[in-house]
């Protein structure tokens, strides 16, 4: 078991478009559909696995491309420590004052620490000055508990 570290950050309204973060329903649209739905469902399906979104089920990051990788690690300690300086990093942007408290702050490290130990994943999310998005996540991977058929995006 190892932990792959993501990041994402952009303005509001593109994390919004929920159509690029959600994967393709497993079964194509039946033949005969109209030709709105079959062009949509291909857009959906080309689109999300090389879309930088955050996908809306965390353990989907594992079918996004390799580069969007931002570390790998074997000890959760590791993996949770890269959320805590991402954290400490943005913090001063976060749009609310109660996340920037540091002590919670600590507190969501620590408890990634266990999360990730267990093989669950974690993920936090933040909203940033402009209005932006910032978006964190570590997914444990070989397997992924959520997801265990996701292939590992670096094997």
């Amino acid at each position: 078991m190892h932990h792959h570290a993501y990041m994402w950050t952009g303005p509001k309204e593109r994390f919004d478009d929920e159509a690029l973060r959600r994967p393709p329903h497993p079964d194509p649209p039946p033949a005969g559909s109209r030709s709105e739905l079959i062009g949509r469902y291909r857009e959906v399906a080309a689109g999300f696995p090389a879309s930088d979104l955050p996908p809306l089920e965390t353990a989907y990051w594992l079918v996004k491309p390799r580069s969007l990788v931002r570390g790998t690690w074997d000890e959760a300690k590791e993996a949770a420590a890269w959320l805590g300086e991402r954290l400490a990093e943005y913090a001063p942007r976060f749009a609310s004052e109660s996340d920037r408290d540091t002590t919670r702050l600590a507190r969501l490290v620590n408890a990634a620490v266990g999360q990730l130990h267990s093989g669950a994943d974690v993920a936090y999310g933040y909203y940033l000055e402009r209005p932006s998005y910032l978006s964190l996540a570590v997914v444990t991977c070989s397997p992924n508990r959520a997801i265990p058929e996701l292939a590992c995006p670096v094997a």
